[in-house]
């Protein structure tokens, strides 16, 4: 008896070491799903401890989008048998693991008494995959994603979509955060390159011996350390090469572009021969192209050669219409992204909202609801204490309410303890409204205008304080 548990014992022993020193991950569950044996790659593969997993519910440890999603799991419940299947799920501290798995339940007597997993990790694989996907085609944006309806965006929407029958090149025009690279995926996937690679190059985002090198590509041996690299172009080949800020480039990498454009080749850096492309072009500037040319930032001949068909992309003080359909986007995205549930934004807010000029753009409007939604604990609407710091002080808030001393003045006479914020409020807004009419002398569209608001917003207030105005224009 002594010998048989010696040769037990032993017997563990060698096979814990085979366990744990074979080249794949080994999960091994009960019946009721908890692990009870888990080896050293899969700890590696998994990035946990044995004692994190050990003993306790496969579910409990890691979290799955839907149970049907782990293979463990249909082993044990439905005794189904898996090959060569891809998993990907997240361990406790949320780290997303890749996984190619064979599983299999283990039955008794009839009886399905556990499973037994064998993973691959593709983690890394999966990574590069990804990235690789996002460089060449990470168009993931079409006309259908673009957020509003007011007659200067549609107008430029029906401008690009005409765009797509064609290859022509595209310069699209637009102070930052208009959303200009949403336009040219848009454009590209459109067109019938939407099968082939976009490609998006930032100009400013590299000095101009490296991007020379990135667009154009290397030859082996052209300078130290060089080696065979195809550029952006040939990368792109069939499809669309987008070239962000085109207005950044030197003067001499300009020409060379312009080049491309007319000869529809390229040539490598350090080559002597030239390689034919089929790319489209689309660029973007976020200066006006006159100025840019007058400025030397733009070389006119390439400006002629780019802008075949030129967009311009309404800044968002110009098409203020599409604001509250723009909130309530981001609103329903961060909501999503924080898995909170906020419903709208406070009236007095989209006001201001209305009232302020947006240097940013669309992408300012976005930070600033991302940036409220930050602060927000309990409540299910944006207001006014939510709103960063940073737009509160430069906004129209800080007019209505700080720029006048009379306002102040009339805090102080009339603010009582036993009067809700509301109601102050109100009375705060009412004596603005009254002012700024008088100022006007009582005309409601100038008055409108001051306020930065509609004329159906001010007769709403209006009516709503008993105030009296013409409807001269």
């Amino acid at each position: 008896m002594t010998d048989q548990i010696h040769n037990f014992k032993n017997l563990n022993l060698i096979l814990k070491r085979i366990i744990d020193e074979i080249d794949v991950g080994l999960h091994v569950v009960d019946e009721k799903g908890n692990t009870i044996i888990y080896n050293q790659k899969m700890m590696q593969i998994e990035s946990m401890d044995i004692h994190d997993v050990l003993d306790k519910n496969l579910l409990d440890v890691f979290r799955f989008t839907k149970e049907g999603d782990s293979t463990l799991v249909l082993a044990l419940q439905e005794g189904k048998e898996t090959r060569n299947v891809k998993q990907t799920y997240f361990n406790n501290k949320g780290k997303e693991i890749t996984t190619i798995n064979n599983t299999f339940p283990v039955i008794k007597d009839g009886e399905i008494t556990g499973a037994v997993e064998i993973a691959k990790d593709v983690t890394k694989l999966e990574r590069l995959i990804r990235q690789n996907i996002s460089r060449r085609g990470n168009a993931r944006y079409t006309f259908e994603s673009i957020i509003g309806s007011s007659p200067p965006l549609l107008e430029v929407i029906e401008n690009a979509k005409r765009a797509t029958r064609t290859s022509s090149s595209v310069l699209i025009v637009g102070e930052t955060g208009t959303g200009k690279e949403l336009f040219a995926q848009s454009i590209h996937n459109g067109s019938i390159r939407s099968a082939a690679p976009f490609i998006s190059q930032n100009c400013a985002a590299l000095p101009d011996n490296l991007i020379e090198s990135l667009l154009f590509g290397t030859k082996k041996g052209a300078f130290t350390g060089a080696t065979e690299h195809p550029g952006l172009f040939e990368q792109a080949e069939g499809g669309t090469l987008l070239l962000d800020e085109i207005n950044s480039l030197n003067p001499n990498l300009q020409a060379k572009l312009l080049r491309v454009l007319q000869e529809k080749t390229i040539r490598r850096i350090g080559d002597t021969k030239d390689t034919p492309i089929n790319v489209r072009i689309i660029a973007t500037i976020n200066e006006d192209p006159i100025d840019a040319i007058a400025n030397q930032h733009l070389r006119k001949d390439l400006f002629y050669r780019l802008g075949v068909v030129t967009l311009f992309i309404p800044p968002l003080r110009d098409r203020k219409a599409d604001i509250p359909q723009l909130a309530k986007n981001f609103v329903d995205k961060y909501n999503e992204l924080f898995q909170m549930n906020v419903r709208e934004v406070d009236e007095q807010v989209m006001e201001s909202f209305l009232a302020y000029e947006w240097p940013g753009n669309v992408r300012e409007l976005e930070h600033v609801i991302e940036g409220a939604m930050n602060l927000i604990i309990n409540e299910d609407s944006i207001n006014y204490s939510h709103l960063p710091f940073q737009y509160r002080n430069k906004s129209k808030f800080k007019e209505v309410i700080t720029s006048d001393s009379a306002i102040e003045q009339f805090m102080l006479n009339t603010a009582q303890p036993t009067v809700q914020l509301k109601e102050q409020m109100d009375m705060i807004e009412k004596y603005y409204i009254q002012k700024v009419l008088k100022t006007n002398k009582y005309n409601i569209s100038a008055t409108a205008k001051h306020l930065g608001i509609s004329r159906q917003s001010l007769q709403y207030r209006m009516k709503k304080f008993n105030l009296q105005g013409n409807e001269g224009q």
